[in-house]
């Protein structure tokens, strides 16, 4: 049986790289997009993959996705929450109105509901998967956290708290996480310019990474599970 392996935010940078590699890596990509049907689908017919609307603020989104892949002859192997909305640049207590609940939505709440049914319907019968949270460096979890970036780092954290409940409460479930700093993706466009060549002069090799090197990184987890 084909093993298939649920992306959310599929169509998007690192979401896009790691349907390629689940691809040469024999997997099948179902590739979860929001918005960019058009991205999602020309990569499913570039990379043999399916794609799949999976809108994380939309409960209704999230029951027909689980139920589609469902409803085939498919065995879901994996989900990779890869997900989320650019971060608003704002002292934690000036954010935009709406920014807490936009980035908790998609990153926590999303995240729980598609849980709920990948592991208790198609996981737990066989007992056998593996989730994958891409979260963040900003986070600060070996250092100060990242100013200004704060609806979308508190919710990164909520994000972490689930994977660490989903851990705990399912001991045959493999569950990965990965801490990206910034990488050369359309979310930089949140950023000042100028910011971002100070902060690429500070990296240790000048550059930030690309979406294929960190897709490459969570291959390796993968690959390990």
């Amino acid at each position: 049986m084909t093993e298939y392996v649920l992306v959310s935010g599929g169509s998007g940078g690192i979401g896009g790289a790691l349907c390629r590699c689940l691809a040469a890596n024999g997997y099948h990509p179902v590739i979860g997009y929001s918005r960019r049907a058009d991205v999602a689908e020309n990569l499913a017919d570039e990379i043999g993959g399916t794609a799949l609307c999976l809108d994380m603020t939309s409960a209704e989104s999230i029951r027909e996705a689980i139920e589609f892949i469902a409803a085939g002859p498919h065995d879901l192997v994996g989900v990779v929450l890869a997900a989320s909305p650019p971060p608003a640049i704002a002292p934690v207590f000036r954010l935009p109105e709406g920014e807490m609940e936009a980035q908790w939505e998609v990153n926590v709440l999303g995240p729980h509901a598609l849980l709920d049914g990948a592991i208790r319907k198609l996981m737990r019968p066989k007992k056998k998967g593996w989730i994958v949270g891409v979260l963040t460096d900003a986070m600060g979890q070996s250092s100060t956290a990242a100013k200004s970036m704060g609806g979308y780092i508190i919710a990164k954290h909520g994000l972490l708290g689930l994977l660490k409940v989903v851990d705990a409460e399912y001991g045959w479930l493999d569950v990965m996480t990965i801490f990206p700093g910034y990488t050369e993706t359309e979310m930089l466009g949140t950023f000042d310019s100028r910011f971002l060549d100070q902060m690429r002069a500070k990296s240790p090799e000048g550059r930030f990474a690309s979406a294929g090197e960190v897709a490459e990184e969570i291959m390796n987890q993968i690959r390990g599970a």
